[in-house]
């Protein structure tokens, strides 16, 4: 599998340095589409506060990306559901930590989560 990120600089507005407009998946093996993934302890606790929800959400999404023979790398499109638009620089730092140099494709939305003890979720597409 080969990706490539496209980016365009001239006729579209600009991408930040943390994403990228689209990425193209050449030749996948497999796609893996993972359910919106919260905060949420192995006893389906959340975390108290947004950055325990935060390290919380990027350790079970590396836990099911195992699941399936993946890592972060594998990510290709992710989306985030924060509660309060006030989340989104810490989500996007969490983000930037848990992919390093890599950018893709991401969307965030603020949204009202199904319990208000969730703060933020995010829905990942990964290939292989």
């Amino acid at each position: 599998m080969r990706t490539i990120a496209h980016s365009p600089t001239v006729g579209v507005y600009p991408a930040t340095s943390d994403y990228v407009h689209a990425m193209e998946v050449r030749e996948p093996q497999r796609l893996l589409f993972i359910s919106g993934t919260m905060g949420l302890d192995e006893k389906g606790v959340a975390g108290q506060t947004l950055e325990e929800q935060l390290e919380l959400i990027w350790s079970n999404l590396r836990t099911i990306l195992a699941s399936a023979g993946m890592t972060v790398d594998n990510i290709v499109r992710l989306t985030s559901y924060l509660r309060d638009p006030a989340y989104a620089d810490a989500n996007a730092a969490a983000r930037v930590r848990a992919l390093g140099a890599r950018r893709v494709p991401t969307t965030a939305i603020v949204v009202q989560t199904l319990v208000p003890e969730w703060l933020v979720e995010l829905e990942v597409i990964a290939a292989a």
